[in-house]
């Protein structure tokens, strides 16, 4: 990302993460990804939202997941498809695909009308 876009949006998207079409930055502040992030299909990133890792690798997410604010994802864990992460969680192990996820740390709280926040789908 450009760094006069990285000062004034205060977002940092490396040109390594790899990152499937139909991203959607809700409210775009303070967004920070690591470069080795990978991101699917249909990916609603809300403001304040880190994904990385100390150690490696960062985060796998799969399609059609919505990430509340201020979520923070920690590490190499894989997020399946059709997920919602719930606003302030922070995510230290893997999220089962058609769940939502809470708290910190994060847990599967149900499986009931999972990716609901997704809309406006990119369809290839």
């Amino acid at each position: 990302m450009h760094l006069t876009l990285s000062i004034r949006y205060q977002i940092q998207i490396p040109k390594e993460a790899k990152i499937g079409p139909g991203l959607n930055l809700g409210h775009a502040t303070g967004i920070v990804l690591s470069p080795t992030v990978e991101i699917g299909a249909n990916c609603n990133i809300s403001q304040f939202v880190n994904i990385g890792s100390n150690h490696g690798k960062a985060a796998s997410i799969a399609d059609n997941v919505y990430i509340g604010p201020m979520v923070c994802i920690v590490e190499n864990v894989v997020i399946g498809n059709n997920v919602t992460i719930g606003a302030g969680s922070v995510v230290i192990k893997d999220i089962p695909e058609n769940s939502t996820a809470v708290g910190n740390p994060s847990r599967v709280v149900n499986q009931n009308d999972p990716g609901r926040y997704i809309m406006n789908k990119y369809d290839a």
